[in-house]
């Protein structure tokens, strides 16, 4: 009966016309014990996706690891850029920034709660996905067929459910939450801010939310293989400009001012977030050991600063001469 099953769904999807196109399918109307009666080919239902049968399928599967962390990646962006924003002008007299950065930390950790509550299945933080084959599954309204040349049909729809849509939806909880959490907060308590300055990482927030839904919606594919690689470079790069702007010269710098050790650390979980990202942990026993080097390029800025220090390499040259 399998074998005869199996016979009858292949010669029920041989009798229909070809359905043309890498994200077109079939949907299926309705199950008759194992026949299956199918409609046109065309763009599949929310949820769904096609399979090697050109059929639609319900996306059953769970986000595996990488996928996981992916979702961390765009959901670590607006709250970072939040407490990048909070420290630039709070101001160096305000007593304010340590609420406002705990105050955007439950911002987006309600945020990313209540967005995997709302997902399919509701009322549960699980979430149902389909697997990311390639790159084009990101960009599927590039590949609508236009079988003459002249009429196009359109397949447009989510082939990485929900990934893809799901970054949108925490994005507006965010904005919402800070909207309505956070002004009241910064009119209380930053009193040592003026009155222009004190709303000015809300207004940041108002220009960084738009720029981050139009990188999702353009460069979500590109940034779902390449967000570990970005997440190295830009601990490296960032690490080095704060400790050369704050002139952090020795390991005693880092106990004394309790601020510059938190910036240094939290550099450090994002090096360690990257390379956990790159090796996802498939062969613990190799992979554990590459978190090793996650101290090593501060250690050697802490190193080597004294001996380029701008100041020091011109007395010397001038002594030279």
């Amino acid at each position: 009966l399998p074998g005869n099953a199996a016979r009858a769904l292949l010669a029920a999807v041989d009798i229909q016309p070809a359905c043309l196109g890498l994200y077109c399918g079939r949907t299926v109307l309705s199950v008759n014990g194992s026949v299956e009666t199918y409609g046109d080919c065309g763009v599949c239902p929310r949820g769904q996706r096609t399979d090697d049968h050109k059929i639609c399928r319900e996306c059953m599967g769970s986000p595996d690891r990488y996928d996981w962390l992916y979702l961390g990646f765009m959901a670590m962006l607006p709250l970072v850029l939040h407490w990048f924003f909070i420290e630039w002008y709070s101001g160096k007299k305000s007593s304010s920034a340590l609420l406002q950065h705990l105050t955007a930390l439950l911002e987006c950790s309600v945020a990313a709660v209540v967005t995997l509550l709302v997902s399919d299945p509701v009322g549960s933080l699980h979430i149902r996905s389909c697997r990311v084959k390639k790159l084009s599954d990101w960009y599927t309204m590039l590949y609508n067929p236009s079988p003459d040349y002249i009429t196009t049909v359109h397949c447009t729809h989510e082939a990485v459910y929900p990934l893809y849509t799901i970054v949108f939806i925490y994005y507006a909880f965010c904005l919402v939450l800070m909207m309505l959490l956070r002004p009241l907060l910064v009119k209380k308590i930053a009193c040592g801010l003026g009155r222009s300055d004190r709303f000015k990482s809300i207004y940041a927030a108002l220009y960084f939310f738009p720029i981050l839904t139009v990188l999702q919606a353009v460069g979500g594919g590109l940034l779902y293989y390449a967000f570990p690689y970005i997440i190295l470079v830009l601990s490296l790069v960032t690490l080095a400009v704060y400790m050369s702007a704050s002139e952090v010269e020795f390991f005693k710098d880092l106990l004394v001012r309790k601020k510059r050790l938190v910036v240094l650390f939290s550099h450090w979980l994002l090096h360690a977030y990257g390379i956990i990202s790159i090796s996802k942990l498939d062969k613990l026993e190799q992979d554990l050991p590459l978190l090793a080097l996650v101290p090593a390029p501060a250690l050697f800025y802490l190193m080597t600063a004294k001996y380029t220090e701008p100041s020091r390499i011109l007395s010397e040259g001038g002594n030279g001469h």
